[in-house]
């Protein structure tokens, strides 16, 4: 493969890391897929021969740090830590060990990504991680998704001062709720809660949003390519939010 940049791209077989993985796989970089299932991994390759390679680790294990390192060849022009956390209910009645779990995987894991790919960032490179709404906007029933998310935004900010002077910049997207599978299920779990009609569920989650729409994977992919431009060195330690007017306080 040569020289050809490299995008390390973790949570690249959910909803949206595929489509991320599968946008910068156009744009011409050679991709390490990052992500804990192999098969699904596998199947991901499938798709985009010769352009995606697998490197099937955890994340939220130091040992992910040196299995990223081994996969790299070549300068790595961007890196996107996208993993998921899981949802543990409020801020009521989510274990505390839940709250830690998702901090340990999206913070921690941005750490991991970044200390894996440190020797061969180079000028103009990015690191990129995705956030969410609820980092900023809290909610009292969305307690590990706002808590790893605001402390993500932190940890962006310093990445971005302690890179700075290397050319590297480092950057946070923070969508509202994407329309994938894993919103649908949100949306019927809580219509069974509140025996409401899913669709009557999902028009309330539309509303909340000034243009009455979620952020589509696609425009979020979008997002992530932008960011290779040079003129994105302007963006240096700042938050994109992609969440359809939603947030309503102001910084």
């Amino acid at each position: 493969m040569g020289q050809r940049e490299i995008a390390v791209v973790v949570g690249s077989t959910g909803a949206m890391g595929s489509v991320i993985t599968r946008h910068l796989a156009e744009a011409g970089l050679r991709v390490i897929a990052v992500a804990r299932n192999l098969p699904v991994l596998t199947e991901l390759i499938a798709k985009t021969p010769g352009m995606v390679v697998a490197c099937c680790t955890d994340i939220s294990s130091n040992d992910a740090t040196e299995k990223i390192r081994a996969c790299i060849d070549a300068p790595v022009r961007l890196v996107v830590q996208g993993a998921g956390v899981a949802t543990a209910g409020g801020v009521l009645d989510a274990p505390p060990t839940a709250l830690a779990d998702a901090v340990n995987i999206k913070a921690g894991g941005m750490l991991r990504l970044v200390r894996a790919v440190d020797p061969y960032l180079v000028r103009g490179s990015r690191l990129l991680a995705i956030g969410g709404h609820y980092g900023f906007e809290p909610s009292a029933y969305a307690a590990t998704a706002g808590v790893a998310n605001a402390a993500l935004a932190n940890l962006i900010r310093q990445l971005s001062w302690a890179y700075g002077d290397r050319g590297v910049t480092a950057h946070l997207i923070a969508p509202g709720p994407a329309d994938t599978d894993r919103l649908h299920r949100v949306a019927s779990a809580r219509a069974s809660r509140d025996g409401a009609d899913v669709s009557t569920v999902l028009d309330e989650m539309r509303a909340e949003s000034a243009i009455g729409a979620f952020t589509t994977v696609e425009q979020i992919a979008w997002a992530v390519s932008m960011l290779l431009a040079p003129q994105a060195d302007a963006l240096a330690g700042s938050t994109l939010f992609m969440d359809a007017g939603r947030r309503r306080g102001l910084p």
